[in-house]
């Protein structure tokens, strides 16, 4: 997924009632906020809520989903065919109206082509960005940014390894593959695949003809949803799904996906859904939520529903912004989401019954 500075800003873009400056607050926040994704939501909330609310088995000697030696995030060959978008009729894609980007955080307007190229995932994020992340030849991970603007990330998170994704000097759409900036093995290709779409590929480890390979397998012409295995009926007021994002690079042992809630100019909850094959089915609570124990964590920032097989769904309810940075709110303050609001997403929560089954996603 992306920087969760860099999603907290474009939320904050789009659902600001008045003016924000991004160039601002990731100036501000930038370092601050890569040290603490990294330490906080990659090992703290993946690992422990795999740990703790899944109750995952076997940790010793295999991963948390069930592959040998490595952790989920870094986890990129799947053991069966992996999920594909489904596609949206009548939609156009993004070559015919690059407005259409970001437009509608249930839609991605292109796609790849499944025989040349492997989803890991894909995400939009509404009045901003979408994207795809993909595997090309020797599972070489590519991520794919589209924007009807200039206005890209600053990096890319290849599951926890950030890329600086901008190429040195000038950031010109000329087609042509540079180095990535930093110390990260990464090539970058910036490019317009139509007048008016804004689109960058990279590729990490990978080299020139891997990062040209995915380039070919992109599709402008069509358009798909934003499928996951876990859908919201019920939202807190005021508060419209702002992101949708989807990983499946270890499908069918693990699935994960996250819903990105936006209200006011900084209140922002996320709703993830995890799914591991290897995980028990963890029942002891402190609350209940229709009819499903839940579990509330000691700071009152993260309600988790349990009783599901395999799966957790959380809603995180405790982040808001601050003198220009993201930062979690103290036991006892308010992030301006509450309990209640998580309770009543949470309700609302719809599970499949098989994730393994992607034709059953919404």
């Amino acid at each position: 997924m992306t920087d969760l500075d860099e999603r907290i800003v474009r939320t904050l873009r789009d659902r600001a009632e008045g003016a924000v400056d991004p160039a601002r607050l990731l100036q501000a926040s930038r370092a601050r906020g890569r040290r603490r994704q990294l330490r906080r939501r990659v090992a703290a909330g993946t690992a422990l809520s795999l740990i703790g609310a899944l109750g995952v088995v076997g940790v010793t000697g295999t991963g948390l989903d069930g592959l040998t030696g490595r952790l989920p995030w870094t986890a990129t060959t799947s053991t069966g065919a992996t999920p594909v978008p489904p596609r949206v009729d009548g939609v156009p894609g993004a070559a015919a109206d690059p407005a259409l980007v970001g437009s509608d955080p249930n839609v991605l307007h292109f796609g790849l082509d499944p025989t040349r190229a492997r989803y890991l995932g894909w995400e939009v994020i509404r009045g901003r960005t979408e994207s795809v992340r993909l595997s090309v030849r020797d599972d070489q991970p590519v991520h794919v940014e589209v924007s009807s603007t200039p206005e890209l990330s600053i990096s890319v998170s290849f599951g926890g390894v950030e890329v600086e994704a901008a190429a040195p000097g000038p950031q010109t759409f000329d087609g042509t593959i540079h180095p990535a900036s930093g110390g990260v093995k990464a090539m970058v290709k910036l490019w317009h695949p139509a007048p008016g779409l804004y689109a960058r590929a990279v590729i990490l480890r990978g080299d020139r003809a891997g990062l040209e390979q995915a380039v070919k397998a992109l599709r402008w012409n069509e358009a798909h949803s934003c499928a996951v295995p876990l859908r919201l009926d019920a939202l807190p007021e005021g508060a419209p799904i702002t992101a949708c994002s989807v990983e499946v690079g270890s499908y069918p042992r693990l699935v994960s996906s996250e819903f990105t809630l936006g209200r006011a100019a900084t209140q922002v909850m996320f709703v993830k859904y995890r799914y591991a094959s290897g995980a028990l089915t963890q029942t002891a609570g402190n609350r209940t939520v229709a009819g499903r124990p839940a579990y509330l964590s000691p700071d009152g920032t993260t309600l988790d529903l349990l009783g599901i097989p395999k799966t957790v769904v959380s809603a995180n309810f405790g982040w808001q912004w601050e003198d220009g940075r993201s930062v979690g709110v103290e036991p006892g303050a308010t992030s301006g989401f509450t309990e209640a609001d998580a309770t009543t997403v949470l309700a609302g929560a719809r599970v499949v019954e098989d994730p393994t089954l992607p034709e059953s996603w919404e």
